[in-house]
């Protein structure tokens, strides 16, 4: 299924009836304002395994990101002491994922690295979703597979075609992006930047 969301003004039902599908376990591809990505509700562990399962994610291995509606949520799910809140708050919402050391309101799930990936994307449709569900959402990029041009990445509609069987529902929020989010390490005390991606990090 594909479902058109539009940046203001979707109908309250629709919006209702993602998020009765997120708190029941769905796993969507939705837009950010970088890359469509795949998402569930981050409370919810099978879901997440399944992601993990769909992009041959170890979570012992790899971080794992949520992304989380306001500052207030994002200190329920990750520890963050007062420089990287501010530089946060300077950066967000924004094409950013800023790595923190997690907290125990997560699944067991994202033990194995005790470290969480942040984000809190500057995409309106997204950010109506969360307001409705109370809880962040798991997300991870969609993979890009051998031989597939990225433009692929971008188009919501050859993404269901691709996706369908694998996924409940695609959220075609328009033409997405190719690259990923700035990525940001504040474990080590100072911020550290280990990708540079569409966002220029103000500090």
């Amino acid at each position: 299924m594909i479902q058109k969301l539009y940046p203001k003004n979707n109908p309250p039902e629709v919006i209702n009836r993602l998020v009765s599908s997120l708190h029941d376990g769905a796993v969507m591809i939705v837009p950010t304002d970088t890359q469509y990505a795949l998402a569930c509700h981050a409370l919810k562990e099978r879901a997440i395994e399944r992601i993990c399962r769909l992009k041959g994610l170890d979570p012992r291995k790899h971080h794992l990101s949520v992304v989380c509606y306001d500052m207030s949520s994002i200190s329920e799910y990750a520890k963050v002491d007062n420089a990287t809140f501010k530089l946060m708050k300077r950066n967000l919402p924004g094409p950013f994922t800023f790595i923190l050391p997690g907290t125990t309101r997560l699944p067991k799930i994202f033990s194995g690295r005790r470290e969480v990936g942040i984000r809190m994307p500057d995409c309106p449709m997204l950010r109506e979703l969360l307001a409705q569900l109370h809880a962040p959402l798991m997300i991870a990029s969609l993979p890009l597979e051998d031989g597939e041009e990225e433009e692929y990445l971008t188009d919501p509609e050859l993404i269901h075609e691709k996706w369908a069987e694998r996924v409940d529902l695609v959220i075609d929020g328009g033409t997405g992006g190719t690259e990923g989010s700035t990525v940001v390490n504040c474990t080590q005390g100072a911020a550290e930047i280990i990708r540079q991606g569409v966002g220029w990090l103000e500090e």
